[in-house]
């Protein structure tokens, strides 16, 4: 099987502080329990909250330093134990080889060609760790009794994770030992890396995410030291806060769903060697063969697919991508302006006119506008809000990238500094795209240019993907006032007065939390959302929090 290793765990000596007594730290896991199932913070308050619970987190730490369990080797020691292992329990290995592929990190390195169509890669299910394996494991009589764990995969494999890494005789230690032994998820970033973050669309998903990674380790302290069923937990004497940082980043960059062995729902995995394949620039297709009950991997044609990630633009709880492409908007989010700057008339013939279903599908298609001026409303509106996204920040795009010019900035600063780029880079294309299509649409209106009119003929070019609306438009001739006493207040300019911010309150916003929790949560998603008191007045929109994410 390769070579051995033995776990340790460190109590004292080599780096650890006194002993402290188990009084004093259930006190303090108290308090950070306490802490962070307290109230949401009011609006502008997170990032204090967000430094009180860093504070208590790093009391924790300090008293637990030198605890963690660790293991005697490097990781790429124990390469090829994980290949035995995986030749052993019956896994494809013959065709790759791990390899390190220098800022991307460890991958799977082709040693021959591989072939577009053929199947390279399969893993067993006795290889993944599920929630099933967790609860047919150690961890089994807790996982019947705690609610948090039954409903939260996620947790469950994470605390499932650590178990077999405390047992030195678990059959998953050749995988587990090759994890990297930390992560760059914003739970490893400093402070002040964090600082950086400050006024992205990424910082609400960070705080959530360290806050409910934190509350979930001080709810899991109190168990494993407290409850009967977690008696013979391999936990009790080293269950760190570092402990169940790594977990949870072990978990968030590697799970995937899988059906259960019986096919009948999903279930979150782990799944060894497949989850070395996402640093290659190729595609690979992946699928799971119930009939020999295993992940099989095929691979695809080799070509760049990198994109930079979309900004996220949330009107009235529904949420849409703005993406570096030209337009930046989609289909989707096109027929959603269009309705939201319809005018009374607009609104009826396109509800109750002739051909109203029909017509309903042109919303999406670039080629029928609804009119001259529902178009020059809808790119105003759009460039209007990305410039006041824009001003939220507080460093400009150029001011950016000389900070990343500097020799020493550290790799999570400099994470977050291209992250915040990222962000201002969309939003500027958004801002030079809306500024062009008002300038084009207004001119089409000022020469009298006729509207495409639309025929039956033309539903032809509604099969293309992009025109296609998986939305739901129910109940609009009941809400056809409303809409209108919208649309009457809609008329933005894109003045000074405009994009004042001060006028315009503008509040990031928040996404599904970076390890899938969610709090009442990447990264990096711009959020516009109404709030009952605004909804009826488009230019005092303020962007908040999504459920509880990253990120771009």
């Amino acid at each position: 099987m390769g070579k051995k290793s033995r776990v340790k765990t460190q109590k004292s000596g080599t780096g650890a502080t006194a002993a402290v007594s188990p009084k004093e730290m259930m006190n303090l896991i108290s308090e950070l329990l306490q802490k962070c199932s307290s109230t949401a913070p009011s609006p502008g308050k997170e990032w204090e909250e967000y430094i009180q619970i860093r504070a208590l987190v790093e009391k924790i730490r300090k008293k637990q330093k030198g605890m963690s369990v660790s293991f005697e080797g490097t990781r790429e020691e124990f390469f090829s134990e994980l290949m035995a292992w995986a030749t052993e329990c019956g896994a494809s290995c013959d065709c790759f080889e791990i390899s390190n592929f220098a800022d991307e990190g460890y991958g799977l390195k082709a040693i021959r060609d591989i072939k577009a169509e053929e199947l390279f890669l399969w893993v067993p299910r006795k290889m993944l760790m599920t929630v099933e394996s967790a609860k047919n494991s150690v961890l089994g009589p807790l996982y019947s009794q705690d609610r948090i764990l039954q409903a939260m995969g996620n947790v469950t494999l994470a605390i499932h994770l650590l178990c077999e890494r405390a047992n030195p005789s678990s059959p998953w230690l050749p995988y587990i030992k090759t994890l990297p032994a930390d992560y760059d998820t914003p739970l490893y970033f400093e402070e002040d890396e964090v600082r950086h973050l400050l006024a992205t669309q990424a910082i609400q998903d960070v705080l959530s995410q360290y806050k409910n990674t934190a509350r979930q380790y001080a709810y899991f302290y109190k168990v494993i030291h407290t409850h009967p069923n977690a008696s013979k937990l391999p936990l009790k004497d080293a269950f760190t806060f570092d402990d169940y940082r790594w977990a949870v980043s072990s978990v968030m960059t590697r799970q995937n769903q899988i059906p259960t062995a019986d096919g009948s729902r999903v279930t979150l995995a782990l799944i060894p060697l497949w989850d070395m394949c996402n640093h290659t620039n190729g595609l690979i297709t992946t699928g799971y063969n119930l009939e020999d009950d295993r992940c099989e991997c095929v691979a695809g044609d080799i070509r760049p697919c990198f994109e930079p990630s979309p900004v996220l633009l949330l009107l009235r709880s529904s949420i849409f991508a703005l993406h570096c492409s030209e337009p930046p908007i989609s289909a989707q989010l096109l027929a959603f302006l269009r309705v939201f700057c319809m005018t009374e008339e607009e609104l009826r013939d396109y509800l109750v006119g002739d051909h109203a279903i029909n017509k309903i599908f042109t919303l999406g298609n670039t080629e029928f506008p609804v009119s001259w001026e529902n178009e020059i409303k809808l790119w105003t509106f759009l460039e209007t809000r990305a410039a006041l996204l824009l001003k939220t920040y507080k460093t400009t795009s150029e001011e950016d990238r000389s900070m990343l010019e500097k020799p020493d900035l550290s790799l999570h600063s400099r994470i977050a500094i291209k992250l915040r780029l990222a962000e201002k880079e969309i939003l500027e294309r958004a801002v030079s795209c809306g500024r062009a299509k008002r300038l084009h649409f207004q001119k089409q209106l000022d020469e009298g240019i006729p509207l495409p009119l639309y025929e039956e003929s033309d539903i032809a070019l509604l099969e293309n993907a992009d025109a296609k609306l998986p939305i739901i438009l129910r109940k609009l001739e009941e809400e056809d006032e409303h809409v209108q006493e919208e649309m009457s207040l809609a008329q933005i300019k894109p003045d000074a007065a405009g994009l004042d911010s001060s006028k315009t309150p503008v509040l990031n916003g928040q996404c599904k939390d970076l390890n899938g929790t969610q709090e009442d949560p990447p990264g990096s998603d711009a959020v516009v959302k109404e709030s009952e008191a605004e909804k009826h007045d488009p230019s005092t929109k303020r962007t908040e929090g999504e459920p509880e994410d990253g990120s771009k």
